[in-house]
């Protein structure tokens, strides 16, 4: 595989005044230690407090890699990152969460591994290695539940599907195309696609912390039969399309 010259961080944010600045800041100063060349594309999807004007300030401030876009409308997670990604102009991208949940140093073997050759990474909170902390209860086994349905209707061996954070190259983000999740089954239509459709992917451990502001915006009762409607379009994909997707 070619060698890659940017990285895009692709950030949804929809009310978080409170955590964008934590969240820029490490991610900055992580990738800028590591050498990274990188963008920091966070989509303002909708939000009615201050996520726009800390943006601003973050960008003229300590955080210079970073480019704010707005989501116009109709609006949605999965609308969001959609936007985000085609605004963002590097070769490799990786979707991360505005809440610090996801570990920036993370995101740094996600590039050292797609330089590998890598097409997809995939992170896994529940493999050796992976950490989560104080992720609520009733989540966690809605988690684990819907991903062990995942592994088994593809039988494959990621067990992290649902989790927003994998990064892709270019070429991956492109060839997955058109996508039709609108919110947060998103998540889950890119890894198994890219799958599906035949490209290279690898998986490590990462870790996760749940937020110190503002509210999660994944709805659960909103979002059961979104997923499962996604699983099946893409099952049927890798079934019955006859390869007309796949990877060339």
């Amino acid at each position: 595989m070619p060698p890659l010259t940017l990285f895009s961080v692709v950030i949804p944010a929809r009310d978080e005044e409170g955590s964008l600045p934590e969240t820029l800041r490490d991610l900055h100063r992580v990738f800028q230690d590591a050498r990274i060349p990188h963008e920091i594309v966070v989509v303002d999807d909708g939000s009615k407090d201050r996520t726009w004007q800390v943006l601003q300030e973050l960008k003229q401030g300590d955080v210079p890699s970073l480019a704010p876009v707005q989501n116009p409308g109709p609006h949605g997670f999965g609308r969001a990152i959609v936007y985000g990604l085609n605004a963002s102009r590097g070769d490799a991208v990786v979707i991360m969460m505005a809440d610090a949940s996801d570990a920036p140093e993370d995101a740094v073997r996600y590039w050292q591994l797609l330089q590998e050759g890598h097409e997809c990474v995939f992170g896994s909170r529940f493999i050796k290695g992976g950490r989560v902390h104080d992720y609520p209860r009733f989540k966690l086994l809605v988690n684990r539940m819907a991903n062990l349905f995942i592994k088994g209707l593809f039988a494959i061996p990621l067990n992290d599907t649902t989790n927003a954070f994998k990064a892709y190259r270019r070429t991956v983000i492109d060839g997955c195309r058109p996508y039709l999740s609108p919110h947060f089954n998103l998540t889950v239509e890119i890894p198994l696609k890219a799958i599906v459709r035949g490209y290279t992917w690898t998986t490590m451990p990462i870790s996760w912390k749940n937020r110190k502001h503002g509210v999660a915006k994944l709805k659960i009762k909103e979002m059961g039969s979104r997923y499962f409607f996604i699983c099946m379009y893409v099952w049927l994909e890798k079934y019955f399309s006859r390869g007309d997707y796949r990877k060339r």
